[in-house]
């Protein structure tokens, strides 16, 4: 078996498509099966189970993969720090992280790291979720993850830089507009906009309302906070999200941000294989998002801060 082989099968497995991989890669869909098949041929194994909707891999496959991604990415993250090794001080540092978070949470980062760093290029690649955070730093050569931190995930170190609380987003007209605070049991009688049911930040809140006996009410649920908001300025309901600290700005014209303060503050920070494994440009970068979020900290007013994308 090849490193190819090996590649093509962990792209297959993320894809759950032998197609989508081999628009991908810009070859034929023949050529991926063939990478798999002699992996198979080798392993005397079946690795892939072909349903209508494309592929998963077998029990053998699931094992195959997961020492794969691993492997791969390990190799491919050492070869590259070598190359930047080799340079210098220039290089990349690659992180991958939701649509909004480097606007609400690095801004000033980035342009203190660049200011410090001319010569490093920040790509950002952009999921829809943590769990997806996870898979991508699993199985590309990502130095890092922005995530909403939740269970333990095999291979993956996390650490907490901020605890956000959670605010329910009300229009200025709404009876809750002018409390000082909302109880749990409150949102069980509203028409509320949540993470969606499969996210970190969803099986957080879920958890800890379950614990005091509240369930919320089917309602209208979204990956992005920013869109939760904006949903909210649009009369479709109450958003229930966390509050970017104080800071940051004001609630949006005509919305305000009431704490919910019974409800424990949403982790969120950074992900990667092993910490003593990054490079000093990765390091280099972690330290400064966290250095310039830790100024902000718990906030006094938690009503007073954005809704933040995590």
């Amino acid at each position: 078996m090849t490193l190819d082989d090996l590649r093509v099968f962990v792209a297959v497995c993320r894809a759950g498509s032998l197609s989508a991989v081999a628009r991908d890669l810009t070859c034929t869909q023949s050529a991926v099966s063939q990478h798999v098949k002699r992996l198979e041929r080798e392993l005397g194994v079946s690795l892939l189970e072909r349903h209508a909707r494309g592929v998963v891999p077998t029990s053998a496959g699931r094992i195959l993969h997961a020492a794969a991604a691993d492997g791969i990415g390990g190799i491919d993250l050492a070869v590259r720090r070598l190359r930047e090794q080799a340079r210098g001080d220039a290089g990349t540092v690659r992180i991958t992280t939701g649509a909004t978070t480097v606007r609400h949470f690095m801004a000033e980062a980035v342009v203190g790291f660049r200011q410090r760093y001319p010569r490093v290029s920040l790509e950002f690649q952009t999921v829809a979720s943590s769990s997806g955070c996870f898979d991508a730093l699993a199985a590309n050569d990502l130095d890092l993850a922005w995530i909403t931190l939740g269970e333990p995930v095999r291979g993956i170190e996390q650490r907490t830089v901020l605890a956000l609380p959670w605010v329910l987003a009300v229009r200025a007209d709404d009876p809750l507009a002018d409390r000082p605070c909302v109880e749990p049991a409150e949102l069980a009688a509203g028409q509320i906009i949540t993470p969606p049911a499969n996210s970190t930040s969803r099986a957080h809140l879920d958890a800890h309302l379950g614990e005091l006996g509240v369930t919320l009410p089917a309602g209208t649920s979204v990956a992005d906070w920013d869109t939760a908001v904006l949903l909210t300025e649009l009369g479709l309901g109450q958003a229930v999200v966390p509050a970017l600290p104080a800071g940051r700005g004001d609630a949006p014209a005509g919305l305000r941000m009431v704490p919910i303060p019974r409800l424990p503050p949403l982790s969120v920070g950074w992900a990667v294989r092993r910490w003593d494994a990054l490079s000093p440009l990765a390091r280099a970068f972690a330290d400064t998002v966290a250095e310039h979020c830790a100024p902000l900290g718990p906030p006094q007013d938690q009503g007073s801060g954005l809704a933040a994308r995590v």
